[in-house]
C-alpha cells in the first residue's frame, strides 16, 4: 500500500465512524492526513512528494491503528500526536491545554492588527494562553517587544512552559498565573485574548472531540460572556493610553452585542469571515462605561 492509499483508506476510516474535526483540520482526509504521515515519520506539509511511496506492512498496522486510537478514544488528533501547528508553527501539547486553534494567529501572521500598533508597543500580554502558543509567535512577530502570558491554569501554564523552551523563548516570554487579570503587571500596549466563551446550550452539544479539552477553557456561563465582562471592566487599568485588546468570540456575536451594546468595537477579517475576532481600544473601553 502507498502513502496516499493509506491515507485515503484511514479518511474513509474515520468518515464512516462520524468523528468530529475542527482542532486544525476540517475533514476526514486532512485529518487521516496528519495521522499517517506523522507515524511513518513524514513531512506533514507536502503529501505529494511521499504520496507515491510503499508502505511496510508493520508501518501500515501502526498509522491504521492511530486512526483506530483516534475513533475510539474521540481525542483531537494533537493529543494522540502531542502536536499542533498553528501558522506554520508547532506546538507541544497535551490534555492539560486547549489545542490551539486561534484565528488570532492568524492577525499576527498576515499584520491584520498592525495599524494600530507602532513604536509605541513594546509589551504585549496573552491573556488565557494555554500552551503558549500566541505568546510564542507574538515574540516571534515582533522580536523587541516583551510579552507576558497569563492563564489561571497551572497545568496549561506547564504545557506553556515546553513551548517557551522548544522555541527558546523562555527570556522573552513570562509565564504568570492569574484567574483573569489581578495578577498581570501592565500596564500593556497589546492584549491579545482568546478566552473561553462558549454559551451553556452550545456546550451541552459539543461533541466528545471538544470535551476532550479541560472544560475551563471553553465553558463561558449561560450567554459565553462572563469571562468576557470580567476582563473588558478591568482592562483599561492594565492598558497604556495608545493600548489595544484582540479579543476572540468564536460564534457568539450576537451574545456579544447584546451585552455589550454600547462599546465600539472594529471586526476584524480572518479566514472565518468578520465576527470572530474583535479589536478594542483603551479609549473605547472607558467611553462604554459611561454609557447605558
Amino acid at each position: 500500500m502507498t502513502v496516499i492509499e493509506l491515507i485515503e483508506a484511514g479518511a474513509q476510516r474515520l468518515a464512516g465512524a462520524g468523528v468530529a474535526f475542527g482542532h486544525g483540520t476540517a475533514n476526514a482526509f486532512d485529518e487521516a492526513a496528519w495521522l499517517v504521515l506523522w507515524k511513518l515519520g513524514l513531512p506533514l506539509d507536502d503529501i505529494d512528494a511521499v504520496a507515491d511511496n510503499d508502505v511496510e506492512p508493520d508501518d501500515e498496522a501502526a498509522a491504521f491503528a492511530l486512526v483506530e486510537e483516534r475513533i475510539a478514544t474521540r481525542k483531537p488528533a494533537a493529543y494522540l500526536t502531542r502536536e499542533a501547528w498553528l501558522q506554520g508553527v508547532p506546538f507541544y501539547v497535551d490534555e492539560r491545554a486547549i489545542v490551539p486553534r486561534s484565528f488570532i494567529a492568524e492577525l499576527l501572521a498576515d499584520g491584520g492588527i498592525d495599524p494600530w500598533l507602532g513604536e509605541h508597543t513594546t509589551r504585549v500580554l496573552d491573556l488565557c494562553t494555554g500552551n503558549g502558543s500566541l505568546a510564542v509567535l507574538a515574540a516571534m512577530c515582533w522580536p523587541d517587544v516583551r510579552v507576558d502570558a497569563a492563564d489561571i491554569s497551572a497545568d496549561a501554564l506547564a504545557v506553556a512552559a515546553i513551548n517557551l523552551e522548544r522555541h527558546a523563548l523562555q527570556e522573552r516570554i513570562k509565564l504568570i498565573e492569574s484567574d483573569g487579570l489581578p495578577s498581570v503587571g501592565g500596564p500593556y500596549d497589546l492584549i491579545l485574548c482568546n478566552p473561553p466563551y462558549v454559551n451553556a446550550q452550545s456546550m451541552a452539544k459539543l461533541p466528545a472531540e471538544y470535551r476532550a479539552e479541560p472544560e475551563l477553557a471553553l465553558a463561558g456561563g449561560a450567554d459565553g460572556m462572563n469571562f468576557i465582562r470580567a476582563l473588558l471592566a478591568a482592562a483599561p487599568a492594565k492598558m497604556a493610553d495608545r493600548a489595544v485588546l484582540v479579543l476572540e468570540i468564536g460564534n457568539e456575536r450576537a451574545n456579544f452585542e447584546a451585552a455589550f451594546p454600547a462599546l465600539e468595537v472594529v471586526w476584524l477579517e480572518t479566514s472565518a469571515g468578520e465576527d470572530q475576532v474583535l479589536l478594542a481600544t483603551r479609549e473605547a473601553l472607558i467611553e462604554q462605561k459611561g454609557k447605558p
